[in-house]
């Protein structure tokens, strides 16, 4: 376990504040298995948690962004969002088919009730914290450890 450091945006917990609470706690467990899967990667020193585009969101060095939210628009839905223009979420339909709901190359979605499959979850955590470390490598590196 590394000693992980938090630069963490004040506003942040403002925007966890204004979701509806049954929201929130489905954040709040995404929000802590970000930092689970950081503070395991001895390589992580730092994590800073701020709001891109109004949404909590996650950075590292060598690491894309990772961002959640919930929009009122899909009441049902909330999402964890890695960067667009990146191969983590065709990646993670290659490794994980059918596990999650993908939005397009964007996001996995969840519904409210939805049992995340954390493990699987996590890995798609910790490629994403990695990723400029490991886009070059066949499915970002997963199962070459």
């Amino acid at each position: 376990m590394s000693t992980l450091k938090l630069k963490q945006n004040p506003a942040v917990k403002d925007k966890f504040q204004s979701y509806p609470k049954s929201i929130r706690s489905k954040l709040e467990n995404l929000r802590a298995l970000i930092m689970e899967v950081a503070n395991e990667n001895q390589a992580i020193t730092e994590i800073e948690e701020t709001l891109k585009w109004g949404e909590p969101s996650y950075l590292v060095k060598k690491g894309s962004t990772v961002r959640i939210d919930w929009k009122e628009r899909s009441p049902h839905q909330y999402a964890i969002y890695f960067k667009c223009t990146s191969k983590l979420v065709e990646s993670f339909r290659k490794i994980y088919g059918d596990t999650f709901t993908y939005e397009k190359n964007r996001a996995i979605l969840f519904n409210l009730d939805d049992e995340i499959p954390e493990k699987e979850l996590k890995s798609c955590i910790g490629m994403a914290l990695q990723y400029h470390s490991l886009k070059d490598k066949p499915l970002l590196g997963f199962g070459s450890e």
